[in-house]
């Protein structure tokens, strides 16, 4: 294992209606065989989650997903979109030596593109000796809705140097 990555999904923007008038949506994470899941904000497509979710990365290769869903109570909970992100650059951030980089200063900004599913510029940078990319996730599959995201790398000691 490489190190871990803290994924703050902060909030959804304008996510779809599911149910009649609002959703009741939550967020599932997936990186290779791990699967993790916020919890459910009622009766809102504007929800605030300001939840930690954490991830061990093994391979910084493996894109991560995002997939969006309405929990419903007596049917299939229904899916409101998904995206995919990409942690390679932030790991490429995190093995250079930044130990001389003023607090907040920005490293690397990644552009929206055909490619990803960036919504916005996504900068990443150093604060206080750590790494974090603020991320705005535009959602696939789905007439509306964006995700923001906050990601954060933690070393871990004696694992494979990054």
């Amino acid at each position: 294992m490489l190190g871990l990555l803290v994924v703050r999904v902060n909030r959804g923007v304008n996510l779809a209606i599911r149910d009649l008038r609002s959703s009741d949506p939550y967020v599932i994470l997936k990186m290779e065989k791990q699967k993790l899941k916020t919890r459910v904000i009622k009766h809102n497509i504007n929800p605030v989650w300001n939840e930690d979710l954490t991830l061990s990365v093994g391979d910084p290769s493996a894109p991560v997903r995002l997939e969006v869903y309405d929990k419903d109570t007596f049917s299939r909970d229904d899916p409101m979109g998904d995206a995919e992100f990409d942690i390679a650059p932030l790991v490429e951030v995190v093995r250079m030596n930044l130990q001389n980089v003023p607090n907040g200063h920005v490293i690397k900004t990644l552009v929206p593109c055909r490619n990803n599913c960036l919504a916005e510029e996504s900068p990443i940078y150093s604060s206080d000796g750590k790494v974090y990319q603020d991320i705005v996730l535009r959602l696939r599959n789905v007439e509306c809705g964006e995700i923001e995201l906050q990601l954060e790398w933690v070393n871990i000691e004696g694992s494979k140097r990054t």
